[in-house]
């Protein structure tokens, strides 16, 4: 398998496709393979090599020769000597005066054999680099030159010159598209006569799926070749055969593959062998739509039986529980918004986080050491904002308030230039920039992304990774001297950090310190989200260029082929803004304020509001502490007893524990409230109020009182004391499904497309009760389930249609509406902080909600419904379809357990407080008892 090394190392792991070798930690090792694309011009290629000798005249009466290869490249001419010491000769086409190989009279002149290889180059001008072997700006050597390589196969001279005279009338003529077609042409026609070859498939059982032409993508360059794809493998072919023969992925080591944008335009796709590095295997850019489609299709149905695709929600929902870090969820980000290490114009983009840079100590708990995460950069002054605002609104359309993007190749190149020196070389034609505008000081820059009139850079991943090497000349690269007369050597830090290193680890604890996680969302709705485009870009200050946003341009459409090339260029040079993953606001993430309480354990917000003192234990934090242990051997369920109580299906499941003798009353399609005694194992009472089903019960405070709702449209209180009905509540003009209690006050949901709200208050002689409507919730259709948050402020309901609606209980107020399902609601409930909303529904998904947002942040398949369930935050308990119990990571979207347990579908499930007895009521009208075994 060809793999790239983690994201700490991107522009090492490049290095390592072109160069085919492994690299150390010293990334100067790959200096000794001196060739590389990045030699060639940008959207430039490079068809074919021949050995040679270089033949000079070292005085005038001595003539020497240079072995090496001559390389044969779309715009230019590259000799490459074997001995290091010699320089890399560049000969661009354009500059040539005259190309030649040996003449008729030569050919047919038995005597002149020696010359039969020569092939005679003049020129105005040639580029030397890496001669000594030393990376540094390319040394010009201008006036008329002649070259004279001498092939070793005389025999393919003819051919070489003739595809040099093509090239050569390419890249003479006046318009940049006319040269781009006509190399296109050539590369097509080169590309066509070699086709994949089959000797090159690891195995000869291998059963071919399809073939195409590819480019592959690493950064600042695109080689072309074939892609072929088998039952067991993807290949690449280069056309060049560089930097190896062929490049292979094995389909079964791969964990995600990507559909990508390249150039704005739909051709790319990124093969993953890893699930959460940024660096891809191999990065393919197709020629067209379709073909890339095809291939995506192979590799994705072969992947489909054991890989997960995660979406933007999924990740959030993991990133807002803890489960992954401020890091890891922005890699992410970047990756699904097409953000990559093989492309400078969409590499990831990181967030400046600090905004001091000149204190002794850094101090993460001040809101002053931060940059404010809720305003882009150019508008994080002021003054500047001001004056590019006033610009803005006298600004022509297409308006954008800033010039430049915050991401560029130019920018990238800007970070890494001591790591990536040949990057920055082949960018800008040869040279570094001017060194008063290199990366020198982190404080400078800081200073500048503030002040300066077209500076809106934010940072890259490597200033929150453990590799230090770019912020240190470890090449001892010669990259000049600034006006001040200060050689340009290591990154200045600011005062707080020792060194480099120091410098990465302090970075990393303020990216993931409390402050940015309270505040990430902020950015994130800036380059991912909402605030991306739009009125609210305009709104929050965020508006760039029309060119930098996907589909500001269709390319398909502009018919002009200089004007073409000319755009792609900007697009490409200029930056690019990610895809949109969000178009409502950001949740925020969920910080544990108290000590003790994980993401899995806090039980509601007035509880995690309240720190607790670190000499002293709680009951409540005991009781949290039980709750946890109890959801971690969730999957050591034992089934500790099974009865038959009902002739029909369990309904509902209450427990009355405050009494010496606990009692469970069940209800059931059978139309009957039944009594179970837990110490005699034996059925007590049996209780009908009508000969319909019953679809709920639930026990008042003080364990005296039972309450059932109906299909008759009644509600019914039950008398444990005196054993007789004690009122009904007629209220809805449709079946009861579902009722609540909290506080004297009762909620009931019912066929009839309503919610009500009623307060109950017992009367004078203390055995009855009065009923006032206090509210009445509206639905378009049946309302199927209802569930308050622990916290008895929000109230969720499901309907038979799949719709979810969250209210708020004290204005009786909606505050979201989704579309959830599409069959019925089975069950929906909050987490016990009140910040998700699980639900199960008929269609055979979890859905998973943001509870501020209204946004579904995770769906995942359960094969079967789920038909009731109890759920911590991240871990879930379900009732299946099929009579099984199930054990969910939630927010891994996974089956954890799976247990065996009643003879029909599990209709019903009751758990304790401490979430560590758990009783259900199945269709076969049976009840279980489970226990944990610990």
């Amino acid at each position: 398998m060809f793999c790239y090394q983690p994201p700490a190392s991107v522009f090492k792991a490049a290095a390592e496709v072109l160069l085919l070798i492994h690299l150390s930690d010293s990334i100067s090792s790959f200096y000794y393979f001196r060739f590389s694309l990045l030699l060639l011009n940008l959207e430039e290629y490079y068809f074919e090599q021949h050995t040679a000798n270089y033949i000079f005249n070292k005085d005038e009466r001595e003539k020497r020769q240079i072995r090496g290869s001559l390389k044969i490249c779309s715009k230019s001419i590259i000799f490459e000597p074997d001995e290091i010491n010699h320089p890399i000769i560049k000969i661009p086409l354009r500059d040539c005066i005259k190309i030649e190989g040996p003449d008729e009279e030569e050919r047919n002149n038995p005597f002149a054999e020696g010359n039969l290889g020569n092939i005679s180059i003049l020129t105005n001008q040639a580029f030397l680099t890496k001669e000594q072997n030393i990376i540094a700006p390319f040394k010009t050597e201008r006036g008329k030159t002649e070259y004279i390589f001498q092939l070793d196969v005389a025999g393919k001279v003819e051919d070489v010159v003739h595809t040099l005279h093509q090239l050569y009338r390419a890249s003479c003529l006046d318009k940049l598209g006319d040269q781009a077609a006509m190399i296109t042409a050539i590369l097509q026609s080169r590309l066509a006569r070699t086709p994949f070859d089959k000797n090159r498939f690891q195995s000869v059982s291998e059963k071919l799926h399809m073939e195409c032409k590819a480019e592959m993508v690493t950064p600042l360059v695109t080689n072309p070749g074939h892609v072929c794809i088998t039952d067991a493998n993807l290949y690449f072919q280069p056309l060049n055969g560089y930097p190896k023969p062929v490049v292979q992925v094995t389909l079964h080591s791969v964990r995600r593959i990507y559909k990508r944008r390249h150039g704005l335009a739909p051709l790319g796709l990124e093969v993953f062998c890893t699930e959460n590095d940024l660096c891809s295997d191999i990065y393919l850019k197709f020629y067209n739509t379709q073909d890339r489609d095809n291939v995506y299709f192979y590799v994705a149905t072969y992947l489909e039986n054991h890989v997960t695709e995660h979406t933007a929600e999924s990740y959030m929902l993991q990133w807002q529980r803890g489960h992954i870090s401020n890091y890891q969820y922005l890699l992410h980000l970047n990756n699904l918004a097409d953000r990559s290490c093989n492309d400078l114009s969409q590499y990831p983009v990181f967030p400046w986080i600090i905004a001091d840079y000149s204190s002794s100590e850094l101090d993460l708990t001040k809101t002053e050491t931060f940059r404010d995460l809720s305003k882009p950069v150019g508008a994080l002054n002021k003054e500047r904002l001001d004056r590019l605002l006033v610009r803005y609104r006298e600004m022509p359309e297409p308006k954008f308030m800033f010039g430049s993007h915050y991401s560029s190749p130019g920018y990238v190149l800007f970070y890494l230039v001591r790591v990536a020196p040949e990057y920055m070389l082949c960018l800008q034609n040869g040279k570094f920039d001017h060194p008063d505008r290199m990366f020198n000081s982190i404080a400078e820059t800081w200073k500048n992304c503030l002040d300066g009139a077209t500076d809106f850079k934010e940072l890259i991943p490597e200033f929150y990774e453990n590799d230090s090497s770019f912020l240190l000349n470890n090449l001892k690269l010669d990259l000049g001297k600034t006006q001040g007369g200060k050689m340009v050597d290591n990154v200045e830090l600011p005062p707080w950090a020792s060194d480099a290193d120091d410098f990465l680890k302090k970075s990393q604890e303020a990216l993931e310190s409390q402050y940015v996680s309270e505040h990430l969302n902020e950015w994130i709705d800036l380059v991912f989200g909402y605030k991306q485009k739009g009125n609210e870009a305009i709104a929050a200050q965020n508006v760039f260029h029309p060119l930098t946003y996907e589909g500001g341009v269709d390319l398909n459409r502009i018919m002009d082929p200089d004007e073409r090339v000319a755009l792609l260029t900007q697009i490409l040079e200029f930056g690019q803004t990610p895809k949109q993953l969000f178009t409502i606001p950001h949740p925020r993430r969920i910080i544990p304020k108290s000590r003790k309480l994980s993401h899995a354990s806090s039980r509601s917000p007035s509880m995690a509001e309240s720190p607790v003192s670190p000499c002293e234990e709680s009951f409540e934090d005991l009781t949290e502490e039980s709750i946890l242990l109890a959801w971690n051997n969730m999957t050591r369920l034992k089934l500790d007893g099974q009865y038959k109580i009902h002739k029909g299906e369990i309904t509902g499941i209450a427990v009355r524990s405050g009494s010496r003798q606990s009692s469970i009353f069940t209800t059931s399609k059978d139309s009957t409230l039944r009594m179970f005694s837990t110490e005699s194992k034996m059925l007590q009472r049996s209780v009908s109020f009508s000969n319909m089903a019953l679809s709920c019960c639930l026990i008042l405070p003080g364990d005296t009182t039972v309450v059932c709702s109906s299909w008759d449209n009644n509600v019914y209180f039950y008398s444990i004391a005196f054993g007789r009905q004690q009122d009904t509540l007629i209220g809805h003009d449709d079946a009861v499904s579902k009722i609540c209690w909290h506080n004297d006050r009762l909620y009931s949901a019912s066929w009839d497309s309503t919610v009500k709200v009623w307060s109950c208050t017992s009367t004078e002689l203390g055995n009855r009760k009065h009923f006032e409507l206090l509210a009445e919730l509206e639905h378009d259709v049946s309302v199927n389930t209802i569930n308050l948050n622990d916290a008895y402020t929000l109230l969720a309901s499901g309907t038979k249609e799949g719709t979810i609606s969250i209210w708020d209980v004290s204005t009786a107020s909606v505050l979201h509406q989704i579309a959830c399902h599409s069959g019925a609601v089975f069950d929906a409930a909050f987490s016990p902080d009140s910040r998700h909303l699980l639900s199960a529904g008929e269609d055979g998904f979890f859905k998973v909600i943001d509870v501020q947002t209204g946004m579904i942040i995770s769906s995942v398949s359960t094969e079967l419904p789920q038909r009731c369930f109890k759920w911590d935050g991240s871990t879930v308990l379900s009732g299946s379809q099929s009579g099984e119990l199930f054990v969910w990571d939630i927010v891994g979207g996974k089956i954890v357990e799976r247990i065996s347990g009643h003879a029909g579908a599990v209709t019903s499930m009751w758990m304790n407080e401490q979430c560590s007895n758990i009783i259900t009521g199945g269709e076969d009208k049976h009840i279980g008892f489970w226990k944990q075994q610990y």
